[in-house]
C-alpha cells in the first residue's frame, strides 16, 4: 500500500511537472512571438494633475502623428524600430517643443529600449503583459499616469470611448505574428480555451516566470 502511495505520488508529481513544463514553453514561444512583432509608445505625465495629463495627451499626439509619417510604409517592427532610433533626436525635440509650447518648461527624457507592460487593451486587441519594445518618454518628474498604445502595428487610437483599432494596423499584426498569437490576442476569438491560455500568459508573465525578454 506505501509503494502504491508513493509511485502514485511520483507520477501526480511528474504530470504537475510536465504540465507545469508545457505551459511555461506555451507561454515563452507566445510572448517571445509577440514581443518581436510590436513597438510600443509608454509616455509618462509628470504627474497626475489635470493640467500635466492633457499635456501628456497633446505629446502623444504630436509623437504618433510624425511617427505614422515616417512609418507609414513599414512592414515590420525591425523596419518600424530603425526609423524610430534614427529618429530619436527628432522624437526629443518634438516631445520638448510640445511641452514648451504649451507653456511648461519639463525636462523630457526619450529612450528606446526594453520595457516590461501591465495587460493593456486596444479596442478589441488585448496584449498579455510582458517585455516589448517600446519608446518610453518621461516628462518632468514622470510620477503621473502612462499612456500605453502600440506605434507599430499602428493601434494607436485617440479616441479611447470609440474603441476603435485602425483596420490596416491590426492586419498588419496579423501578418507579423503566429496564428496561434493572432487568436490569444484578438477578443473575437471569444471562447473559453482562449481565455484560459491568456491567462497563462498573463500568469507568468506577472510573476516574473519564464517571460520573453529581448
Amino acid at each position: 500500500m506505501k509503494r502504491f502511495i508513493k509511485n502514485s505520488f511520483i507520477i501526480l508529481f511528474l504530470l504537475f511537472l510536465y504540465i507545469l513544463i508545457s505551459a511555461q514553453n506555451y507561454s515563452f514561444a507566445i510572448s517571445s512571438d509577440l514581443s518581436q512583432a510590436v513597438f510600443r509608445l509608454h509616455v509618462i505625465a509628470n504627474s497626475n494633475s489635470k493640467e500635466d495629463q492633457d499635456l501628456k495627451l497633446k505629446v502623444r499626439d504630436n509623437l504618433l502623428n510624425y511617427m505614422n509619417n515616417i512609418c507609414s510604409d513599414c512592414k515590420t517592427k525591425a523596419e518600424a524600430m530603425k526609423i524610430a532610433n534614427e529618429n530619436k533626436q527628432i522624437f526629443q525635440e518634438i516631445a520638448e517643443k510640445t511641452i514648451k509650447e504649451n507653456g511648461y518648461n519639463y525636462d523630457v527624457k526619450v529612450n528606446i529600449n526594453n520595457f516590461y507592460f501591465p495587460t493593456k487593451s486596444y479596442g478589441d486587441i488585448s496584449l498579455p503583459a510582458g517585455y516589448y519594445d517600446a519608446l518610453r518618454v518621461e516628462i518632468g518628474k514622470a510620477e503621473g499616469q502612462n499612456w500605453w498604445c502600440v506605434m507599430f502595428p499602428s493601434l494607436c487610437f485617440i479616441d479611447i470611448s470609440s474603441g476603435i483599432v485602425d483596420k490596416s494596423g491590426k492586419e498588419n499584426l496579423e501578418e507579423n505574428v503566429e496564428d496561434e498569437s493572432f487568436k490569444i490576442i484578438s477578443q473575437s476569438e471569444n471562447n473559453s480555451s482562449i481565455k484560459f491560455k491568456f491567462k497563462i500568459i498573463e500568469f507568468f508573465a506577472q510573476t516574473g516566470l519564464f517571460t520573453a525578454k529581448n
